[in-house]
Formats: C-alpha cells, sequence, structure tokens
C-alpha cells in the first residue's frame, strides 16, 4: 500500500492491526463486484487497503470530519485505484446527508461505539433504503454480549468514551440486533475478532 507524500494524509495504528482480520471478513461476504460505501471512514487506510485487495469491488469512502476527507482524498491519489471512488461528505447522523443511490453493502468500522446512538440509529435506517434485498450492513468494534463476560481493557475503554462524551459508549448487541431487526435486518451472524472486537453482519430480509 502506497503512503502518500502528502502532510494531509493521516495514519492510525488500530488500521494496521485489524485491516487483515476485517478484509478476511468481508472477501468471504461481499459479492466480487459489490458496490461498498464506508460510513466514518477515518484517515482512509481501510478504504484503500480494501479496494486494493478487492479490485472487483467498488469502495466508496465517507466522512463528515473536514480534515479526515482530506486525508482520504490523499491516500485515494497516491493509490491511483480506480475502484476507490472519491470520498463523500456523510454525516451518519444526518437523515439528509445521505446518497441516495443504492449500495449492495454497507461498511462501518469504530463508529457505533464512538458516536451518540442517535447516529447508529440513522445509520442503520439508512442502511435499510439504500441496500437491497441480500444487501449486507457491517459492522465492527467492541460491544457489551449478554452471557459474555466483557474484558477488562473493553470496560476501561467504555469508561473513558463516555468521560469524553457521556453520549458514547460500548453497545449491547442484542440493542443493535433489535434496532436492525425493526428496519427489516435478519439477526446479525458474529465473528470474534482480534483485541476484543466483533465483526456483526446484517443482511437485508424481504420485505
Amino acid at each position: 500500500m502506497t503512503i502518500p507524500s502528502s502532510d494531509t494524509a493521516r495514519t492510525s495504528p488500530s488500521t494496521a492491526r485489524n485491516r487483515e482480520p476485517i478484509l478476511s471478513v468481508l472477501r468471504g461476504a461481499l459479492a466480487p463486484t459489490a458496490r461498498v460505501l464506508e460510513v466514518a471512514s477515518g484517515a482512509g487506510e481501510h478504504a484503500v487497503w480494501m479496494a486494493q485487495a478487492l479490485p472487483g469491488v467498488t469502495w466508496t469512502p465517507s466522512e463528515i470530519d473536514p480534515v479526515a476527507l482530506a486525508s482520504i482524498a490523499a491516500w485515494r491519489e497516491a493509490s491511483g485505484l480506480v475502484n476507490l471512488q472519491a470520498p463523500l461528505r456523510l454525516d451518519a447522523g444526518d437523515p439528509g446527508s445521505w446518497p441516495t443511490e443504492s449500495f449492495d453493502a454497507i461498511v462501518c468500522i469504530n463508529m457505533v461505539h464512538i458516536s451518540p446512538w442517535t447516529a447508529t440509529r440513522a445509520l442503520v435506517l439508512a442502511a435499510s433504503r439504500l441496500l437491497s434485498v441480500g444487501g449486507l450492513l457491517y459492522l465492527y468494534g467492541p460491544y457489551f454480549e449478554d452471557g459474555v463476560e466483557t474484558a477488562a481493557s473493553n470496560l476501561a475503554f467504555d469508561e473513558s468514551l463516555r468521560r469524553r462524551d457521556p453520549a458514547w459508549g460500548l453497545r449491547r448487541v442484542r440493542d443493535v440486533a433489535d434496532l436492525a431487526a425493526q428496519a427489516g435486518f435478519s439477526r446479525p451472524d458474529r465473528v470474534a475478532m482480534p483485541a476484543n472486537n466483533l465483526s456483526l453482519l446484517f443482511t437485508r430480509a424481504p420485505d
């Protein structure tokens, strides 16, 4: 993966740690020519990594932060990938901010716990509109699970997030699954990931 020379390109250590496990899950879940919208793309490193590894997939990153949007654009320019689209300005919590075209999959990595619950609700509702039957909603991050002991690191992370913003924090898988079910999605396929994270894969069910 070509590292941009531009000063606007940012990097995240967590991306280097989780990009290959996430790719492994998505490789088995996405159609070879899927159209993917990535929500809250951050610096843009995931977008480049996935588009490079999945050349038949059209990957559209998005962000609300202008600094992040500039970083995504710098990574995209350095990559030269024809299947990586220009980043969209998207406020996940604003229903009017979402694109109108349809996608085969919506991918959201590490946003649900670093945003208000209203953003997750808007994400799920938008996915129900933009995905056709069989479409994939993929969520990655740390969660609380009923009947599963929470790792001490996740408990500490949750406390630190809530100190930064009381509206943030780890969500319960049950609550996210119930929200998705109300919006027309299947119960999630759960995949355990490194560092006490989860991949949750929801499929758009028939109306």
